[in-house]
């Protein structure tokens, strides 16, 4: 299902996970892709508000695990740059497997064999890379290469899955489906600073926030 957040921004409900497309100044940019079995649900929701999965013009990942990339090379007519954290960068290739000596790692490794590499270029994301209107952030815990993009023009951050939401609030990623808590406290408490005020706050599970996310983050961040 689809339905529109804001003006020029689109929540794709995959029952579960959560996708988004963004008319970013003309510029077409789906963001995530669900699991492998999502590909036609996206494919149907980007046609709803685009025309077709062909007027995808990029694609960014907030990470690399099974729920937010498995739909990538299943989506017939995509042909786009897809932008992806340095450190999730070698998983969503092939170049690498995750690592065994992390319970996150070791479950990404076990379902692997669900994820195709996309066919399409796949190119890096620094912290601080301005992607069309969005910003990029550097925002591990939940992967190493997690990433945070933040929009002012359109006052939209999306969150991935820092966060989740849970019964009206946003809560940190719990241990059992992060690398490091640790580093997500860490990032949780450095972006409210290093994030432009934005309403609508989408993150990777749980139903997004038309209005306030800034706000939520900002509280979320305080109380962990």
């Amino acid at each position: 299902m689809c339905r529109q957040l804001r003006e020029h921004v689109w929540w794709i409900d995959l029952s579960g996970v959560n996708a988004y497309l963004v008319d970013d100044d003309g510029t077409w940019t789906l963001i995530d892709a669900g699991m492998p079995w999502h590909h036609e649900e996206i494919q149907q929701a980007v046609a709803e508000v685009a025309g077709s999965i062909a007027a995808v013009d990029r694609v960014l990942l907030t990470h690399y695990d099974l729920d937010h990339v498995g739909a990538l090379a299943r989506l017939d007519g995509l042909d786009a740059p897809i932008y992806v954290g340095r450190a999730d960068y070698p998983f969503l290739v092939g170049q690498h497997k995750p690592p065994l000596n992390n319970h996150k790692g070791a479950f990404q490794r076990a379902v692997g064999w669900l994820v195709d590499s996309p066919d399409g270029p796949v190119e890096t994301i620094e912290d601080g890379d301005q992607i069309g209107s969005f910003t990029a952030h550097h925002a591990p815990g939940h992967t190493p290469g997690h990433t945070v993009y933040a929009s002012e023009t359109l006052s939209t951050g999306i969150l991935g899955d820092l966060v989740r939401e849970d019964d009206g609030e946003l809560v940190p990623s719990p241990y059992v489906i992060s690398y490091d808590t640790d580093d997500v406290r860490d990032s949780l408490r450095a972006l409210p600073d290093e994030l432009p005020a934005f309403e609508a706050a989408c993150q990777g599970h749980g139903v997004p926030f038309r209005e306030g996310g800034y706000d939520r983050l900002r509280e979320c961040a305080a109380g962990y």
